[in-house]
């Protein structure tokens, strides 16, 4: 299955989110296969990293839940700060909801390990199983993120030395990219929020 190149397809696809609104329904990203009457639509699949409390977390982990995902690392200079304010509002929306997660992935996993990602979360407050901080091999992280369809890695010139989107991503329960966001903007996660009731109401 092929990839349309991330930068192309996040600023499509953000703009996309409205229109579909009018629906109730939200727009499934990525490519996807039709035959005849059937339609297989791209899956972000299967995974294996640590969170912050050195539990194993794989794609079974979210099976029947909807979350939302981004890439980061703790040292970030520059996007992270805002992008977790942010993160922080969601949290506070899902934290009462059932099957609504949120997962945040290190893209500096050498620096990040599960001590300074257990740190990390607690100084945002952050408790329970709700929002994971995932670390693990650096090159599994990275072909992650590509398979979530956006932008991160090792950047000598970008702020402190890794380059990645500041993109949020909703995934259904059935590991679908349903909207993608910009994690520092107030107004598109306050969209977000939105079409996370929208996308519950598909699982009622």
């Amino acid at each position: 299955m092929r990839f349309i190149p991330a930068f192309f397809i996040i600023g499509i696809l953000i703009g996309s989110c409205d229109p579909v609104k009018n629906n109730q329904r939200l727009p499934f990203m990525g490519n996807h296969d039709i035959n005849g009457a059937d339609t297989t639509y791209y899956t972000v699949g299967d995974f294996k990293l640590t969170n912050q409390d050195s539990v194993e977390v794989t794609a079974n982990t979210y099976k029947g839940k909807i979350y939302i995902a981004d890439f980061f690392f703790t040292s970030c200079p520059s996007i992270c700060p805002v992008m977790n304010a942010q993160l922080l509002r969601v949290y506070e929306e899902i934290e009462a909801l059932p099957n609504v997660m949120i997962v945040s992935h290190t893209i500096d996993p050498q620096h990040d390990d599960v001590s300074v990602l257990n740190t990390f979360a607690s100084n945002l407050g952050v408790k329970g199983d709700k929002w994971h901080f995932l670390t693990g091999e650096r090159d599994s992280i990275y072909a992650l993120a590509y398979r979530y369809m956006i932008i991160a890695g090792e950047d000598a010139n970008a702020p402190g030395g890794f380059a990645h989107s500041g993109a949020f991503l909703l995934v259904d329960a059935d590991q679908r990219i349903r909207g993608v966001y910009d994690g520092t903007e107030p107004k598109q996660v306050d969209l977000l929020i939105k079409d996370i009731a929208i996308l519950r109401k598909e699982y009622e």
